[in-house]
């Protein structure tokens, strides 16, 4: 859904930015690294640079379990949801026709078209469960 946005020096260093970074980051995160880099870039500009990338489909969004905080990630690929560890923000983008097939039929079941859904799943990965486990068993 990309639209012939104007492509000025802030949002190319925001899409930058965003290029270097494998996680999820925040606004303010993204900021404090092109303030880094001695990138001249308010943090109201990223805000908005990022709402619009979003909006453009060139980022994936997840809204932090601990906060509520928008986090933001280049999208890797189409459609997809994700599994995102609560403790190392580790994330894994995963497809799955089930769930395609479930949206859509409870959609239907309640008479909605043109249905769009968001899946996230946050879970511990298996890697934070034994570095837990390690702890635990060392207490």
């Amino acid at each position: 859904m990309s639209t012939n946005r104007r492509e000025t020096r802030q949002r190319t260093a925001v899409s930058a930015a965003l290029d270097q970074v494998d996680e999820f980051v925040s606004a303010q995160q993204l900021h404090t690294i092109l303030r880094d880099t001695g990138e001249g870039v308010g943090l109201a500009t990223v805000y908005r640079t990022l709402q619009q990338l979003a909006e453009d489909g060139e980022v994936d969004v997840l809204k932090s379990s601990t906060d509520n905080e928008s986090m933001y990630r280049r999208c890797s690929r189409g459609h997809h949801h994700h599994l995102l560890c609560r403790f190392c923000r580790l994330t894994i983008e995963v497809e799955s026709p089930s769930i395609e097939k479930w949206a859509q039929k409870i959609a239907a079941a309640n008479g909605f078209t043109e249905v769009d859904h968001l899946v996230e799943i946050t879970g511990v990965c298996a890697e934070c469960q034994a570095r837990i486990g390690t702890e635990q068993n060392a207490n």
